[in-house]
């Protein structure tokens, strides 16, 4: 069995952490105990593995530590040996204990699978219920909900709708989605997207917030405290899929002390602080489940971090998945700037923009792989940039959950840089998005069923669950960036 550093480290600050005396040691001492477990790599770069259960990198250029996943290929993670001392670890990536548990969840897209059915028909029982209540008793106030909804449709109905958005890790749903299709009858107007997916916007706490207060601020107290309950109870429902279930466990510890007792927010009437009390009550351990309301650019730096995870499978054929990732993200930005020049120089005001909100977000390395993407057009990491709506075959995913969580994790990444660059997301998806689902719609999004079937049964009657299976072709990988 060969040594891999990155294993040993992490596996070792678990159990320090885990330890219930760690968070009784002065912070000196937590964070000396962290240094002493740095990394360094053959490359000179120093790893540890902090905050929030991640990987940091040592930027070499601006001198600060960068949440970056951690090298995959097992070379690297063999070589890297214990830094030498003397390396400053900031308390911000020191864990102090529950902070470190992060939130379980999955970064699969809804385009496949779908929503498990007990899940949509509960929602839909909520729906149901609530449907039928008076805007006058519960207007919409907020214009996302205004400009989504009929001009007859209750706050109620978007409150079930806001809280969804919000728990959702990323909101990119198949066309079908039956979450979705409850809805219909409510929109003002069609959602974003095709007929195969729904790229829809990242959901606002502020605009659930803004339901509430608005309701506490006219005198209806009551009303108040039921729109906060339908939003416990949606997210209640929702917890029971991986991909809902960190940001709807964040719902229900900031909004339900708002349910019971009216000066839990202090002053409820007004919005700003009654989201700033919800924010207060996010524990620890789901704080990341938040960042997206708290601090974009650490939502941003998560959400890449998910992506080259999900980039994965990349290396078994020869890649590296953190430049790949920066390359994909080259491609999303000069797609949506719309970069006509044939490469990006610091004069394209569009891109520059763009570009320089990024770059203190990211570490150098993955710094260097998006200028070099964005601005050689004949760089090797071109070759990963979609090509007529298609991925190139080097990258095309292995299976479809593999293919699921690059959609997912690609369209959170797409909508935290247009979150921290103040751009507005494509209404048809970004390149890297709507070229993966190309890779899924081919493909049921159900569980294919699995019946006991006698030992002789008649042709006709025979599981025709082979129509749906797929063929692994040989993939042909793109050559070493």
């Amino acid at each position: 069995m060969h040594w891999d550093g990155f294993t040993a480290i992490e596996r070792d600050v678990r159990a320090l952490v885990g330890d219930g005396r760690w968070a009784l040691l002065p912070p000196y001492v937590r964070a000396d105990a962290i240094a002493q477990r740095a990394l360094v790599t053959p490359d000179g770069c120093s790893w540890l593995f902090g905050a929030h259960a991640r990987w940091y990198r040592l930027d070499r250029v601006d001198g600060r530590w960068h949440l970056s996943a951690p090298p995959v290929h097992p070379a690297v993670r063999s070589a890297a040996l214990p830094r030498p001392p003397g390396v400053a670890v900031p308390h911000l990536l020191v864990p102090k204990g529950p902070d470190f548990v992060r939130a379980p969840g999955s970064p699969q897209g809804f385009v496949g699978p779908d929503v498990p059915r007990d899940v949509t028909e509960r929602i839909r029982a909520l729906l149901l219920a609530h449907r039928g209540l008076r805007r006058e008793d519960f207007p919409l106030v907020t214009s996302p909900f205004q400009d989504l909804f009929a001009r007859d449709v209750a706050g109620t109905v978007a409150a079930v709708w806001g809280t969804i958005m919000w728990c959702a890790y990323a909101p990119a749903f198949d066309g079908n989605e039956v979450l979705l299709s409850m809805f219909g009858e409510f929109l003002a107007r069609p959602l974003p997207g095709d007929e195969w997916v729904r790229w829809l916007p990242a959901g606002s706490l502020g605009a659930l917030i803004a339901l509430y207060s608005e309701r506490m601020a006219s005198g209806a107290p009551q009303a108040a405290r039921r729109l906060i309950g339908l939003m416990t109870e949606t997210a209640m429902v929702l917890r029971a899929d991986p991909r809902f279930q960190p940001r709807a466990d964040a719902l229900l510890a900031m909004a339900g002390p708002s349910h019971t007792p009216p000066w839990a927010d202090h002053s409820p009437s007004s919005a700003a602080a009654a989201r700033q009390a919800w924010l207060a009550r996010c524990p620890p351990h789901l704080v990341t489940a938040a960042l997206a309301e708290t601090s974009a650019g650490e939502h941003f730096r998560h959400t890449l971090y998910d992506l080259v995870e999900a980039l994965s499978y990349t290396a078994s054929r020869g890649l590296d998945p953190r430049p790949v990732a920066a390359s994909l993200l080259a491609a999303d930005v000069a797609e949506l700037c719309g970069m006509s020049e044939p490469a990006w120089a610091p004069g394209s005001s569009a891109t520059a923009a763009v570009v320089t909100a990024i770059y203190p977000w990211i570490d150098d390395e993955l710094r260097e792989a998006f200028y070099l993407a964005l601005a050689e057009p004949a760089h090797p990491l071109r070759r990963c940039w979609p090509r007529e709506g298609a991925l190139p075959p080097g990258l095309v995913p292995p299976d479809r959950g593999t293919a699921a969580a690059l959609l997912g994790s690609a369209y959170a990444t797409g909508l935290a840089w247009c979150g921290l660059t103040g751009t507005a997301p494509p209404p048809r998806g970004f390149a890297t998005c709507s070229a993966v689902v190309q890779c899924l719609i081919h493909q049921r999004d159900d569980p294919l069923p699995r019946p006991e079937m006698p030992k002789h049964v008649p042709h006709h009657a025979t599981d025709s669950g082979w129509l749906f299976e797929t063929t692994n072709s040989d993939i042909s990988p793109l050559p070493p960036l």
